[in-house]
C-alpha cells in the first residue's frame, strides 16, 4: 500500500527542525564545571613568582586527588583554560578550552601548560579587564557548563582599566562565580603595591555563588594550595551566595585601596 505523499512530512519533521538549530547549540557538552585560570602576568611579578605559580598549576593537573574529584562529580567532566593578563588591553590564552574527563587528559593539559613559553610582559594590573576577558571566554565556550567560574591569581590590586567591582558585578549578574588567591610572597615596594592583597581580594574581587579567596604566603606552600583550590573549585562544597558591594562599607576601599 502507497503512503501518501505527504504522510511521510510528520516523520520528517523533528530532523529537520534539529537541522535548522545552530550547531553551537546543538553540539554543546554538558560538563559539570567550565573553568578559567586567570593568572596574572603584569609588571609586579616578578620571573621567579610567574615560574613558581605556573608550576603550581602544572602540578595540581597532574595529581590523582585531582583526577579523582572530576570523576566523582554529577556528569564526570571539565573544561578548563589558562589564560595571562596583565593590563586591561592585553590577555593571552596560554591554553584553550580542554575537555577533561579522564587522567591522560588532565596529564596533557599539564604538560601543554608547562610547555608554554613565558613572555616578558611590562603591563599594568587589571584584574578587572581579566575578568571580562574570562566572562567572554565562558559565554562563548562550547559547553553547557552547570557551574562557570573564575580563578583569578595575582599578587596586587586593580591599577587599569574600568573598576574591579563594576566587572565582578556584571560576571556574577550573569551567572558566573570569581574566586581569588592572592599571592603574598614578597613585601610591597612600589607606590601601586598593597600589604593586603587579601583582603582586597575578599572585598574586591571574589563574588557570586559559594565564593571563596584563599592567600599564599610561602611558596614552598604554592602548589598546595592551588591543588587545594581547583579541588574545592571542582566539588563544589558550598553554594551560599558571597559577595561584597563596595556600598556595603568592606574593609578595603575598592577604588583606591593604596589609601584605604
Amino acid at each position: 500500500m502507497l503512503r501518501p505523499r505527504n504522510a511521510w512530512v510528520p516523520l520528517l519533521m523533528p530532523v529537520l527542525l534539529l537541522a535548522c538549530v545552530p550547531g553551537s547549540l546543538r553540539a554543546q557538552t554538558e560538563i559539570d564545571l567550565a573553568l578559567v585560570l586567570a593568572v596574572d602576568a603584569s609588571r609586579s611579578m616578578d620571573p621567579d613568582e610567574r615560574e613558581l605559580q605556573r608550576q603550581g598549576y602544572v602540578e595540581a593537573f597532574r595529581s590523582p586527588m585531582l583526577h579523582r574529584a572530576i570523576q566523582r562529580g554529577v556528569l564526570g567532566q571539565v573544561a578548563v583554560t589558562y589564560i595571562d593578563w596583565p593590563d586591561a588591553s592585553d590577555q593571552r590564552t596560554v591554553v584553550p578550552w580542554t575537555l577533561i574527563r579522564q587522567p591522560d587528559e588532565a596529564l596533557n593539559f599539564a604538560e601543554r601548560l608547562a610547555g608554554m613559553s613565558m613572555q616578558r610582559v611590562l603591563g599594568s594590573t587589571s584584574i578587572s579587564g581579566a575578568i571580562d576577558f574570562s566572562l567572554h571566554l565562558l559565554m562563548a565556550s562550547p559547553f553547557a557548563a552547570t557551574r562557570k567560574v573564575i580563578n583569578i591569581s595575582g599578587d596586587g590590586a586593580n591599577n587599569h582599566g574600568r573598576p574591579v567591582t563594576e566587572a565582578r558585578d556584571e560576571a556574577v549578574a550573569q551567572g558566573g562565580t570569581i574566586n581569588g588567591l592572592a599571592l603574598m610572597l614578597k613585601r610591597p615596594e612600589g607606590p601601586f603595591e598593597i600589604h593586603n592583597v587579601d583582603d582586597y581580594y575578599r572585598d574586591c574581587v571574589i563574588g557570586g555563588l559559594g565564593a571563596f579567596m584563599m592567600a599564599v604566603r610561602e611558596g614552598r606552600d604554592f602548589a598546595e594550595a592551588i591543588k587545594a583550590k581547583i579541588i574545592r573549585e571542582i566539588t563544589n562544597p558550598s553554594a551560599v551566595p558571597t559577595i561584597q558591594k563596595t556600598s556595603a562599607q568592606p574593609r578595603m576601599n575598592c577604588l583606591d585601596p593604596v589609601t584605604r
